[in-house]
């Protein structure tokens, strides 16, 4: 081997070491987009089907993106079938690209984008799973399709909703046009809806007019017009990231629940997307898992928890997490 022939080797990917490479680290890891895949394949084989699911992009972006990858070394990838499957090449890096890439970990290890990433690719690796295992169920896979096609989906909803204690009093605090207040009205023996847009109300009232134990009415989240611990149970559902301040929304929730009733929290899990903040006029980038848990600390509850809920396959907006918890008993 001559010695121009030697030097391209090693300056070819990111198995070698000169400023030509080092450029070459760089370019890999300076796009948000290549960071996103380096993270989603250093821990899983996934196929470019799966990574346009979970970053949420078109085919043609995530193929140049896996095709600079690869052509820096940064990836390997395999064939199975028609697609190709990737994974970071981790074994195969040198010790200093290692050690780069090991540097770019740390500084993104609190990216709420990456904790988005997480939450997209648990539902599209649990799908990949369901999929996998479907393929052997045969008549029982047939049979849920079926059960579907015949029945359609709402009525497994109809059956969670009838669990609840028929004599309780839910309010929906922020409840819209009052698609949950329809949910929920037959199974308990009263529903108060509370929502600060007239607009929103009076469509609410036309929606829920066959309804006799529905009473909507117009309020702010921070000054709720219901009567202290007059709920057995209260929610949120994506209401709290339009609201100024959501500790004085929580302490509301709190004042309206009975002793030893139940809150529920619904909302975006912490993101950085501010061009969806922005288009859907929101306050708050969502919360953290941890702080919203925290508000509801705060604001007197016990046994607060919150955890991601997993993606539906066609939804476009950020992640969403569900929160808990209990008004302490006197």
């Amino acid at each position: 081997m001559n010695a121009s022939s030697s030097q391209s080797s090693h300056t070819n990917g990111v198995t070698g070491g000169s400023p030509d490479t080092l450029l070459q680290w760089m370019d890999g890891l300076a796009d948000p987009t290549r960071l996103r895949l380096l993270r989603l394949l250093e821990g899983h084989e996934l196929g470019v089907v799966d990574l346009c699911d979970v970053l949420q992009m078109p085919q043609s972006t995530v193929s140049r993106h896996l095709k600079v990858l690869s052509d820096q070394g940064w990836l390997r990838s395999r064939r199975q079938g028609t697609a190709n499957l990737y994974s970071l090449a981790e074994d195969d890096l040198a010790s200093a690209a290692r050690a780069f890439w090991e540097l770019a970990r740390e500084q993104t290890k609190d990216w709420p984008t990456l904790q988005q990433d997480a939450v997209r690719l648990q539902r599209r690796l649990s799908a990949r799973s369901h999929d996998s295992k479907a393929f052997f169920a045969g008549a029982a896979a047939n049979w849920l399709k079926l059960r579907q096609d015949l029945y359609g989906h709402s009525f497994s909803i109809a059956a969670l909703l009838s669990l609840l204690p028929a004599g309780w009093t839910v309010a929906d605090l922020g409840c819209g046009t009052g698609q949950m207040v329809s949910q929920l009205a037959p199974n308990v023996a009263q529903v108060i809806g509370v929502d600060s847009s007239p607009d929103m109300l009076a469509a609410a009232r036309q929606r829920l007019s066959d309804l006799t134990n529905v009473d909507l009415r117009e309020g702010d989240l921070e000054g709720l017009p219901i009567e202290d611990a007059t709920c057995d149970a209260a929610m949120m559902v994506l209401v709290l990231t339009y609201v100024n301040e959501p500790a004085d929304a929580l302490a509301e929730m709190f004042r309206v629940i009975r002793p030893g009733g139940r809150a529920v929290v619904i909302d975006l899990m912490l993101h950085d997307r501010d061009d969806f903040r922005r288009q859907m006029d929101q306050k708050h980038m969502g919360f953290a898992a941890q702080t919203l848990a925290s508000l509801l600390m705060d604001a007197g509850f016990e046994n607060a928890t919150a955890r991601p809920l997993p993606p539906e396959a066609d939804a476009k907006g950020p992640a969403l997490l569900l929160a808990t918890a209990t008004k302490p008993d006197d």
